[in-house]
């Protein structure tokens, strides 16, 4: 998984007035919060942060947040829950983080990539797509950014089931591990579904 580092303040000001003189100056208000500690309002520069979310392209991935206290820097990892942005201007106007720890497995949603041509498609047949992200639990770290598939060696009326994909050694499959994720089909069977 994607590892990002992210610098914040504590705001001290809260409320909708504070956050909008908050915007004006290019910062971004946020939150942190999570099961272990209290919630802590921050600021983000909206400028850095919007170049660290287009780096994600909306990819599963640990924030390593650097928040300035009074008493020094004090590190999170966080995982981002949600981003608002404003639906005009397409500007950030707040987030929400999620505090997690690195050794505690998570359950997480993983794309799935497909790549090659099917030994079965040059031979007439068509592919179908059924699974385009999986369930998966483990710690944080150990999950991937995606799972791909070569689907060449699939011939016709051939199929790859989700616990055909190959996993790191501490990321479990979640859900029904027969579904078939893809498979290549002759005319006649499409016709007959």
């Amino acid at each position: 998984m994607l590892q990002v580092d992210v610098s914040a303040q504590v705001r001290k000001n809260t409320g909708k007035g504070a956050a909008r003189t908050l915007r004006r100056g290019g910062k971004t208000p946020a939150i942190i919060y999570g099961s272990h500690n209290d919630p802590v309002s921050l600021t983000l520069d909206t400028h850095s942060f919007t170049k660290t979310l287009l780096h994600l392209q909306r990819r599963n991935a640990v924030v390593n947040l650097d928040i300035e206290t009074d008493a020094g820097i004090e590190k999170r990892h966080v995982l981002i829950k949600e981003i608002q942005v404003d639906p005009i201007h397409d500007t950030l106007k707040h987030a929400d983080f999620f505090e997690i720890t690195l050794d505690f497995p998570r359950t997480f949603t993983v794309p799935v990539k497909y790549s090659g041509k099917a030994r079965g498609v040059e031979m007439g047949g068509d592919m179908l797509i059924s699974v385009n992200e999986i369930k998966v639990k483990g710690n944080p770290l150990d999950i991937p950014d995606l799972i791909e598939v070569d689907v060449t060696p699939l011939g016709t009326n051939e199929h790859f089931t989700c616990q055909d994909l190959s996993l790191p050694a501490n990321v479990t499959l979640l859900g029904n591990k027969n579904k078939v994720c893809v498979g290549i089909v002759t005319a006649r069977a499409v016709v007959a579904e």
